[in-house]
């Protein structure tokens, strides 16, 4: 069973810089590495998702550059079917993306471009898509009505919702009553519920109160701690899946979006889509880059066969 799973999201072309620490405000450093590479959480998310196994459409827009070109020639080699329309007016987005060296911690700025200006129509143009997935995703990227229509356009055909809200942004209660499943990190549920997020009886709480507001599940994303669901018949707490060394973080949360939703898409249960996720973003993060650093399925389920 493939899995059919629709997202709307942005891409944006990642320009990567190592350095052993990040500079101050008005100081110069050498840096230890430069990379560029394709990102964007939604593109990100769809290329997890494919290599994964899923059956994926990415609803999006690009310019007329190189950066687009970028994205076409990853999303032919990931396997994910673009649905996206090209605009000259515009540019295809970038993203400052800066990765301490002893750790993989990363800061990132983003500027989405051309993205940035998609809308409800954008949506609307590729209904069909939407109605006909098994899961629909999206975060925050793109400007927030898009997501809403989104959201309500899979809701009403009774496609599973997923909403990553990234980057942290106010939600109305509206909205999130539009979610099956909301995948925030430790900040992302601090800013949405107010609730500090530091560890597993941390994330219940804040699982509470996102379920309070009217999410179907929330999965409380919490980097080396793994994964901790809730939702109204049962909570649980998946831990981290180990595959390696850690080299750097940054598309940990896109590689388990992507994963958990192509399991959620082929008929697993949740726990096992969270095991899943886990186990997808556990093998990105021992790899440099965010959409490069994406696990084939095979190498996810031999991960998982360890136990």
């Amino acid at each position: 069973m493939t899995g059919k799973i629709a997202i709307l999201g942005v891409f944006v072309a990642d320009t990567s810089y190592r350095a052993d620490r990040a500079p101050q405000m008005g100081e110069t450093i050498l840096g230890n590495a430069f990379a560029l590479g394709p990102g964007g959480k939604g593109s990100n998310q769809a290329v997890a998702a494919a290599r994964a196994g899923g059956d994926v459409q990415f609803i999006s827009r690009l310019g007329e550059d190189a950066f687009a070109e970028m994205a076409l020639s990853l999303w032919a080699e990931a396997g994910v079917t673009p649905a996206v329309s090209r605009h000259g007016d515009s540019y295809t987005g970038a993203a400052y993306i800066f990765v301490e060296e002893a750790s993989g911690n990363n800061a990132i700025i983003i500027c989405p471009g051309v993205a940035g200006t998609i809308g409800p129509e954008d949506v609307e143009a590729n209904r069909a898509l939407i109605e006909a997935a098994d899961v629909f995703i999206t975060q925050l990227e793109q400007p927030m009505d898009a997501a809403r229509r989104g959201l309500e356009l899979a809701r009403a055909a009774r496609v599973t919702t997923l909403l990553n809200p990234a980057p942290a942004a106010p939600l109305d209660d509206e909205m999130l009553a539009l979610c099956d499943y909301v995948t925030p990190n430790e900040s992302e549920t601090e800013s949405i519920t107010g609730v500090p997020v530091t560890s597993v009886a941390d994330a219940e709480r804040g699982a509470d109160a996102l379920l309070a507001r009217g999410v179907g599940a929330a999965l409380i994303t919490l980097g080396e701690q793994g994964v901790f669901y809730k939702d109204r018949q049962e909570s649980f707490h998946v831990p981290a899946c180990k595959a390696g060394p850690v080299v750097e973080t940054t598309g940990a949360g896109d590689a388990f979006n992507g994963g958990f939703a192509t399991a959620l898409a082929q008929g697993q249960s949740a726990r096992d889509a969270v095991r899943f996720g886990c186990a997808t973003a556990g093998i990105s993060v021992t790899r440099a880059g965010t959409a490069p650093s994406m696990p084939q399925r095979a190498e996810i389920e031999a991960l998982l066969a360890k136990g």
